[in-house]
């Protein structure tokens, strides 16, 4: 009767020596020999690693053979130590690599002899499965081996299910959210949210979900957003979003207490403006120079077809507002015109929806000036800093605010006013500045004060008298 046994300090399969000595050395036949451990004083036997071919049992002469695959062609792979010294004889299958020995176990026609490396050394075989495997004297480490499934193997199988389980949970949670973030996009179409807010909205789902937040839990959420070290204006619009997601998918929430306070926005200088203008590509010049003359905002720039250019009277009509603003026409220079009419008519649109790649060009030609020039001012202008420009010298020439706001296109003049505060803070007191004056005989000399800035002031003598601010 043979039993398998677990493989403990003994040799390799000829398979993984074969790995281990290399291809020629497997080609040689050489086997990798063990070093027996010594538990007696007496001299113990070497290994035989020779190939031996149906061994036979010396009480019933009957062949021996692999307790797994019943092959009787089987190899002589070291000695197993019993605790008083003895060495046991094993072999090894070379099909199935099992490793095994004899057992002195009573079977159906009687004990079997134990194998022999010589005739003066009696050895017995003792199977390990009888005896108690933490026995002092059984084994010396505090170990269960050759158990074929114990409490730590069950143990482990739990774990492993569980964690299964909550990966799958995981996984199931995972599609379900990009599922309602579909679900969501489509909610917002229908409510007739603006296509540039169901973007950012849908952008900042994707943004919560990489921070580890879950969007069907409130608090997971808002733990998200007070980690982050965002202003608390940022915080501000994500909460915002979120008021708009727990009504989609009717959960209750209690909002969290951001405030934010309003700043006043960078307004340049027109120079600083104009030097940007001279060092960008054409399309992205051209882009610039539109939004310094009509005080568009960068998305209502890139949303206009050819048709609304009229070379005619150098007019630009805007007919797709955002924010649901007024649409609103925008008298122009020829310069702007031109520029227009040279860039490439590849479709409908004037800038080909390219508005990602233009503020790309715009954000590297900008930070390239700045160093170049050594004026750190030049990394505060961006297209959203034109609007205010435009909308701040506007009113510094007309002290019109509802004509401003017409030119913005803002529904309430509550938005338009802030203009107000910084044409004051920009420019003064009218009574304590300074002006270049200028007296027009004629309609030519009119004209041509009027082309480089001055402003009319009153009419005197048959004369008209200009100014303009030094």
């Amino acid at each position: 009767m043979a039993r398998a046994e677990v493989q403990s300090q003994g040799g390799f399969p000829p398979c993984a020596s074969n790995r281990m000595l290399g291809k020629n050395a497997a080609c040689k036949g050489e086997s990798r020999k063990t070093q027996p451990r010594c538990l007696s004083k007496e001299p113990q036997p070497q290994a035989d690693t020779t190939s031996i071919i149906g061994p036979q049992d010396t009480r019933s002469n009957s062949p021996l053979s692999c307790p797994e695959c019943g092959s009787q062609k089987l190899f002589k792979a070291g000695f197993r130590y019993l605790p008083d010294g003895t060495a046991i004889q094993r072999l090894l299958c070379p099909r199935c690599c099992v490793r095994f020995s004899q057992s002195t176990e009573k079977g159906p026609q009687g004990p079997t002899q134990p194998l022999q490396k010589t005739s003066d050394v009696s050895q017995h075989v003792s199977i390990v499965a009888s005896k108690s495997l933490k026995a002092e004297l059984g084994i010396v480490y505090d170990r269960q081996v050759c158990v074929s499934q114990t409490k730590a193997m069950i143990n482990l199988a739990e774990v492993a299910g569980k964690t299964t389980t909550d990966a799958g949970t995981s996984q199931t949670t995972q599609q379900d959210i990009k599922g309602k973030i579909v679900e969501f996009a489509w909610y917002l179409k229908k409510e007739g949210f603006a296509e540039s807010t169901a973007k950012r909205y849908i952008q900042s789902c994707h943004t919560l979900t990489s921070l580890g937040a879950n969007l069907l839990d409130p608090e997971s959420v808002k733990g998200a957003i007070a980690k982050q070290k965002w202003q608390d204006g940022t915080k501000l619009n994500y909460v915002n979003f979120y008021d708009t997601l727990a009504k989609f998918l009717r959960l209750k929430w209690e909002r969290p207490r951001y405030t934010t306070t309003a700043k006043l926005p960078f307004v340049p200088l027109e120079k600083e403006i104009d030097l940007l203008i001279h060092g960008l590509g054409k399309k992205t010049s051209t882009m610039v120079q539109l939004l310094k003359e009509t005080g568009m905002r960068p998305g209502e720039a890139q949303r206009l077809k050819w048709i609304d250019i009229d070379t005619e009277r150098n007019t630009i009509t805007l007919n797709l507002p955002e924010k649901h603003g007024r649409s609103r026409m925008f008298n122009v220079s020829t310069e702007l015109i031109q520029r227009i009419l040279s860039l490439p008519k590849k479709n409908d649109s004037i800038f080909s929806k390219s508005q990602n790649s233009i503020a790309s060009c715009f954000g590297s030609t900008r930070k390239r000036m700045a160093r170049e020039y050594n004026n750190p001012r030049l990394l505060r202008i961006s297209f959203r800093t034109l609007r205010h420009w435009k909308a701040t010298t506007e009113y510094h020439k007309t002290k019109d605010i509802l004509h401003v706001k017409e030119m913005l296109g803002h529904r309430s003049i509550d938005n338009t006013l802030i203009y107000v505060h910084l044409e004051k803070a920009l420019f003064g007191d009218p009574g304590q500045q300074e002006f270049h004056v200028r007296v027009a005989h004629n309609v030519e000399e009119t004209c041509e004060l009027v082309k480089v800035g001055f402003e009319y002031v009153c009419e005197m003598e048959a004369s008209k008298i200009f100014r303009k601010r030094k």
